[in-house]
């Protein structure tokens, strides 16, 4: 069963890479958003740093422009899904989201992986939004 293309919408925010494939930034259903995987790239396609707690805050900026399109902001992701290439660095990213994500305290998995799509990434982040109207 395909999806109803009246109930859903699709989000490519501006000033962000293009996906590396075939997908969008986001995808609205309903009251939900499916954000996907955030790479810590600027707008070019470069990997922002080696160090995964400046990385973390690029995936967070490109995050909110991600966001800011679909009229919705860190207050109301429910849930995020982290990829790591190591999982100690859990340590060094966690203050870098705190800082974007204030009082709000979302769903989270962590998983590590081996490795990601683009080269000297070491943090990847997709989330789940719920949105108001």
């Amino acid at each position: 069963v395909g999806r109803r293309m009246d109930e859903c919408r699709d989000f490519m925010a501006d000033g962000l890479m293009p996906p590396i494939s075939h997908y969008c930034h986001a995808v609205r259903w309903g009251d939900l958003l499916f954000v996907s995987g955030v790479a810590p790239v600027d707008a070019k396609g470069k990997v922002v740093s080696y160090d995964p707690a400046v990385q973390t805050r690029q995936v967070f900026l490109n995050r909110k422009a991600i966001l800011d399109a679909a009229g919705a902001d860190f207050r109301d992701v429910l849930k995020v899904t982290v990829y790591l290439t190591d999982v100690e660095d859990r340590k060094k990213i966690n203050p870098v989201r705190q800082a974007f994500f204030g009082d709000a305290r979302p769903a989270s998995t962590l998983i590590g992986v081996q490795a990601l799509a683009i080269p000297g990434m070491k943090v990847e982040i997709e989330a789940v939004v719920g949105l108001r109207g």
